[in-house]
Order: structure tokens, then C-alpha cells, then sequence
């Protein structure tokens, strides 16, 4: 007999779920991986989920529940595992500190960056030394872009090449809040980036035959000018150099861009277009249409299509998910089973998160997987199977068609907005309405026209359709234009708390995979943790990682230490700060008084006023008259070791402590402070930062 009869019973009558938990307890596994700090935290954690099992398998008494606590802490187990597993797989030299080289290369992959003029090459170092002919050290594959104008002809995959560049390590956050690159970059085995410089020398020519994705780039872009070309271009091979960054903007502010980033609809629309033309095609061939079941040769037609669309657009993890989710939908086809279940949804994020776990953590798996975790989710509910079901009268059906789309773009738009505000620090508001018009023209207009513009093209018949296909990409990026200029397009946010969102998360999946009435005990989480996530209080000071840039939020907005900051640095200043206002200059503001080297500022805050000091230049500042202005001052911030003497009232900021935190934000009224690095964070690509 059981011990809990109550929760045997519910676990009964929720069986056919369970097993959509497997990745779910998986995933949690590979997060507890990232967050933790260090090994021995790591070990820690196994050694609690071991015990998990042990006491489950020793309370074990016939029911579920002891089985289900096993199996979780199991499956958590592993998820760390192959997490940690992977990053030391992946693990390669990083570069520890700044320098310029001359060194010779070969360049492993080249990308041209159309709209910006550049051209980013992927090397590998064959030899390097410094300004004084001494040998430098090198990570064995570097990122470098250059000027378009400076790349050299014959440059390609292959060729090795002489330069001279500046290189630094990957950076990390700008800020808490901010993405890490140095992340992402471990993972990819890049081990420093940085810029190019002119003259370029070429010692061996590259492959004079580009690669198909590069040939189909081109040829799309010399057909199709502009942004409209670069759209056209991304959704033949993922390629979106060529789209000019206004309009790159406006599909991000008005919740397009995933239409840019070839993943689920792109595979769909290609998959299908082949399965419809294959069947089509066959069945005019009556003697094959009576021996061989058209469905499935249409499947494997789409199968082949779907891998060959994955290979072309260069096979990134977005792709190759949305690949092995096609794979297991045609293979449940061919079954004669359901072609789209919350099983298949699981079982697609399983096999990618066994072997890129690093996935999990970034925006681009979880805003797919909410996505179509949502759609499923909602399209199985029987309430919403009877509403907008199958109806005799071809009016009603078209209305049930048109509710059910909305409601579908509503409810993704509600899954998809908590990760948006966490990772990108924004809400779109008319994202779901601009989707209701986009992704069906995309996918039956657009993506149409191109298939038979680039068919006919060898013939010279493929005109009229790149015509066709040029109005029907400008309407849909003068949507994008209109909804994002439109007022309140896009709502700045704070930077979330990791709780809010991991509570916003957890409750929407509990929601989303129960079908029982206990599922809406998600509800209190999902609704309490984006309520959390909205109401983030903004930082009062952010200062990034070198110490260079201070962003300070003032009763006017946003004010920066130095003017003349990149754009790169203003959008990422004002997406932690949570505006999306043109940042001022901190020198113009009335509060602050600055020389070319100093400012100094007050910040009231409640009923305190702060006063801030910061370093502005590179020159060396008096020693005696700058220990004498830090006892004056609250919080002091440069981007030089400061002497010991310097002793502020609360908070100092110099090179040495930015060393150890990263990038740091700080809340006057609560007199709290959140850094980019954990107190003993050991993971690999935060080791050589601190070096």
C-alpha cells in the first residue's frame, strides 16, 4: 500500500506526462551547473542528488512518487554531468591580456558584413610576434573583422594572410545583466577577437570557389538591393549581413526578428513546400502512385530538404534544433502518429541539450522551445480543440481559423515575454498583432517566390518572381518600420532578478505539461515572478568591467562618463539602465563638475545625497590632491589602481576591485551591489579574465 495515496492518485491520473519532465529535470541538472560557482560546489550538489536517489530508492514502497524522485535526481545528475563534461571537451587557450600582433594565419571562415562594411574573419594563427619582432602566444583560433575595403582579393577559406590586429580576450559582460560573450566563446573555442589593420598581406590565395551558402548569398543580393536583399538572403541561408542596421532594428522592435534567424518556421515552410511538391509531383505517375505510399517518399523528400536547409545555412544550433524536431515530426508521420505532441517537443529539446548543453542558457533555445511548447500546449487543450475545430460552414471555419491565430500569436507573445525582459531587458507590446500578418506572408508568400525565383534563375526566368519577391520583402519591413515607430512599440525594462525569472519559468511550465486542475498551481509563481521581473528597480550607477565607462541615472536620463563611448556601449549602457532614450553627457549636466580627467557628481537618493568621483582620461592625476578629494566622496571609481590612501566613504571602484567583481551595478536606496562575477566563480571562461 502506498504511503501517499493522495499523491499516487494524481500522479496516476497524470502519468502520460511524466515523462515530458525527463528534459525539463535535465535542464534544471545543466542551469545548476552554470550557477553554481566552482567544483566544489558542483560536487556538492552531485552528492545531494545521489542521496535523493538513495532515499528514494529506500523509501520505495510500490507507488510512483518514489520512482519519480529517483528517476529526477537522475536526470539532474546527468544534466550537470554532461554540462560539465562539455565545457572541459571545449576547452582551449583564451588569450589573458591585451596585445597587438603581426602574425601569419589561415582563415578558417569568412563572413561579410554587407550593411556595416566589414569582414569577420575566423583564423588560426600560424605565427605572431609584437611590435618589437618577439613571438606572442596565440589562442588557436582567433575572430578578427576588418574593413571591407582592406580585405584583400582572393581571401577566402584556406588562404593564409599576414596581419596586423589588436586583439583582447572575449569579453564578458558590460554590466550585470549584459550578455557574455566570453560564454559563448568558450564554447565556440574562440580565444581572443579584435580588429584588423591595413596593409594586408596575401601569402597563399584562398579557395576561388566560394561555398554554396556564400554563392547563394551573393546571388540573392546582387538580385535584390538593399535591406530587401538581406532579408531574402536570411531566409535562404541565414545570412543577415547585408540588412541595414535601421531596418535589423525595427524587426527587433517590432518582434520579427526571429523571421531572420532560420529556425522552426523556416524548416517548416521548406519542409513542407518539398513534401507538397514531391507527392504532387509522383502522383501525375499513376503507376507509382497505386505501388508506393506517396506520404511517406513525401517524408523523406522533406527529411533530406530539412538537413540540406541545415548544412546550407551553416548549421547553428537554432537550425539544428529546429532540424531534429522536423526529423522526429516526419518520423511521426510516417508512424501514422500524431505529428506534433508535447512528447516530440521533449524529446526534440532532450537531443539538443545532450549535446550542446551550453544551449539552455541562451535566448535563442528558449524563446523556440516556449514557443512551441505554448502553441502545443494550448492547441491540445480539448476546450480549445472543440472552439476552433473543423466546421461544416466554410465562414465559420475561417473565422475559427483567424481567432485561433490570434489567440495562438497572444499566447506565444505571453510565453515569450518573460525571457525577453530577462535576456534582452525589453517587452514588446504589438509583437503577437505584427506576427499575425508577418509569419503568414513569410511563409506563404515570401519564401515561395524565392524558392521559384532561385529554381528559375539558372534559366533566366526568375525575373518577374525576384520582382514579386522585392514588393512582398519591402511590405513586410514596412510593417516592421510602422509597428516599431509606432508609440510604446517597445517598453525598456530593468535588469530582472535570476529568482524572478527562474520563478516566472517553473510556474509556466507547470502550467504548460499537467493536465489535471493541479496545474494552475503554476499560476501564483508564473504571475508573481513576472510581477517581480517588471517591477525591478533600476541601477542608480553602472560601471562596466575596465572602468572606462560609468553610466550614472539622473532625473533626466541616462548620463555617461564619456561622450564619446561607441554606439555598441551607449545601446548596452541604456538596455541594462532600462531606457531606450539617447544616453547625455554626464560633463553637460548641472550637478557635475569635470575636468579632462575628473568628475565629480552628487546623486540624491531619498534623503541622502551621494557624491560620486570618477576618472575620465588616461593621464596621471596628483596623488596628494586626489587622496584628499576620495575623502570627500561616497563611491569612487577609476580605470587605474588607486593608492591605498584613497578611502572614499562607501564603495571604491578601481582597476584592482574590478578585476575581481567584473562590471558592477549599484542601488543607492537599498545600498546594494550586484556584480558580473560570483565571489570564487571557477567556471573556465572566467579564470583567464582575472589573470
Amino acid at each position: 500500500m502506498p504511503r501517499w495515496p493522495g499523491i499516487e492518485s494524481w500522479i496516476e491520473a497524470e502519468r502520460h506526462q511524466l515523462p515530458l519532465w525527463c528534459p525539463v529535470l535535465f535542464g534544471v541538472g545543466i542551469v545548476l551547473w552554470f550557477v553554481l560557482p566552482d567544483p566544489r560546489a558542483w560536487m556538492t550538489a552531485l552528492c545531494l542528488m545521489a542521496a535523493a536517489m538513495l532515499g528514494g530508492w529506500t523509501l520505495a514502497d510500490g507507488g510512483r512518487a518514489a520512482r519519480i524522485v529517483v528517476l529526477g535526481a537522475l536526470a539532474m545528475m546527468l544534466g550537470l554531468g554532461v554540462a560539465w563534461l562539455r565545457a572541459e571537451s571545449v576547452a582551449s587557450p583564451v588569450l589573458t591580456r591585451p596585445a597587438i600582433a603581426t602574425m601569419d594565419t589561415e582563415v578558417e571562415a569568412m563572413d561579410r558584413l554587407v550593411a556595416r562594411g566589414l569582414v569577420r574573419l575566423t583564423l588560426r594563427p600560424v605565427r605572431a610576434v609584437d611590435g618589437r619582432n618577439r613571438f606572442v602566444a596565440l589562442p588557436p583560433r582567433i575572430r578578427v573583422s576588418l574593413k571591407q575595403e582592406d580585405a584583400p582579393d582572393g581571401i577566402g577559406t584556406r588562404a593564409i594572410v599576414r596581419l596586423r590586429a589588436r586583439l583582447m580576450p572575449p569579453p564578458g559582460p558590460v554590466a550585470p545583466g549584459g550578455h557574455d560573450f566570453a560564454r559563448a566563446a568558450w564554447f565556440q573555442g574562440i580565444g581572443a577577437t579584435g580588429r584588423g589593420f591595413a596593409p594586408i598581406l596575401m601569402l597563399r590565395a584562398g579557395s576561388r570557389q566560394e561555398g554554396l551558402r556564400q554563392r547563394l548569398s551573393r546571388r540573392i543580393t546582387d538580385r535584390l538591393p538593399g535591406s530587401a536583399g538581406g532579408v531574402a538572403a536570411a531566409l535562404a541561408t541565414g545570412d543577415v549581413g547585408a540588412i541595414a542596421d535601421s531596418d535589423a532594428e525595427a524587426m527587433r522592435r517590432a518582434g520579427l526578428a526571429h523571421l531572420l534567424s532560420v529556425s522552426g518556421l523556416h524548416i517548416t515552410a521548406v519542409v513542407g513546400m518539398v513534401m507538397m511538391l514531391t507527392i504532387r509531383l509522383l502522383a501525375l505517375w499513376p503507376w507509382l502512385a497505386l505501388r508506393t505510399r506517396l506520404p511517406l517518399v513525401g517524408a523523406l523528400a522533406g527529411a533530406a530538404a530539412a538537413i540540406g536547409y541545415t548544412l546550407l545555412t551553416g548549421a547553428e544550433v537554432p537550425t539544428i534544433r529546429s532540424c531534429v524536431a522536423a526529423m522526429l515530426v516526419l518520423t511521426a508521420l510516417a508512424l501514422g502518429r500524431d505529428a506534433m505532441t508535447l512528447r516530440l517537443v521533449a524529446a526534440g529539446a532532450l537531443i539538443v541539450l545532450l549535446f550542446r548543453p551550453e544551449a539552455l542558457m541562451g535566448a535563442s533555445f528558449q524563446l523556440s522551445f516556449a514557443a512551441i511548447t505554448a502553441i502545443v500546449a494550448l492547441h491540445e487543450h480539448p476546450t480549445i480543440r472543440r472552439w476552433f475545430g473543423p466546421h461544416p460552414d466554410w465562414r465559420w471555419s475561417a473565422v475559427r481559423q483567424l481567432g485561433s491565430l490570434l489567440l495562438t500569436g497572444l499566447v506565444v507573445e505571453a510565453a515569450l515575454m518573460p525571457i525577453a525582459i530577462f535576456h534582452f531587458h525589453k517587452a514588446g507590446l504589438y509583437g503577437a498583432f505584427a506576427n499575425i500578418v508577418a509569419v503568414p506572408w513569410t511563409t506563404f508568400v515570401a519564401m515561395p517566390l524565392e524558392m521559384v525565383a532561385l529554381l528559375l534563375d539558372p534559366l533566366g526566368w526568375g525575373g518577374p518572381f525576384w520582382w514579386l519577391l522585392e514588393r512582398s520583402l519591402a511590405l513586410l519591413l514596412a510593417l516592421a518600420r510602422g509597428v516599431a515607430a509606432t508609440p510604446g512599440s517597445v517598453l525598456a525594462l530593468p535588469v530582472a532578478w535570476g529568482w524572478s525569472f527562474a520563478a516566472a519559468m517553473a510556474g509556466g511550465l507547470w502550467v504548460a505539461l499537467w493536465h489535471t486542475g493541479w496545474r494552475w498551481l503554476g499560476m501564483p509563481p508564473l504571475l508573481g515572478g513576472f510581477v517581480a521581473m517588471i517591477a525591478a528597480p533600476l541601477p542608480d550607477l553602472i560601471v562596466t568591467g575596465d572602468g572606462r565607462h560609468v553610466a550614472i541615472r539622473t532625473d533626466r536620463g541616462l548620463a555617461l562618463l564619456r561622450d564619446r563611448a561607441g554606439d555598441y556601449m551607449k545601446g548596452s549602457l541604456g538596455e541594462i539602465g532600462g531606457t531606450s532614450a539617447p544616453p547625455l553627457a554626464l560633463i553637460d549636466q548641472v550637478e557635475a563638475r569635470c575636468s579632462a580627467d575628473l568628475c565629480v557628481t552628487r546623486l540624491a537618493r531619498g534623503d541622502r545625497a551621494w557624491r560620486i568621483m570618477a576618472t575620465r582620461s588616461g593621464y596621471a592625476v596628483p596623488w596628494a590632491g586626489l587622496i584628499a578629494l576620495c575623502d570627500r566622496m561616497d563611491i569612487v571609481i577609476a580605470d587605474r589602481r588607486l593608492p591605498r590612501a584613497c578611502r572614499p566613504r562607501w564603495l571604491k571602484l578601481d582597476a584592482s576591485a574590478l578585476q575581481r567583481t567584473g562590471g558592477v551595478s549599484v542601488y543607492l536606496a537599498r545600498e546594494a551591489i550586484e556584480t558580473v562575477r560570483m565571489a570564487g566563480d571557477q567556471h573556465p571562461w572566467t579564470l583567464g579574465a582575472r589573470r
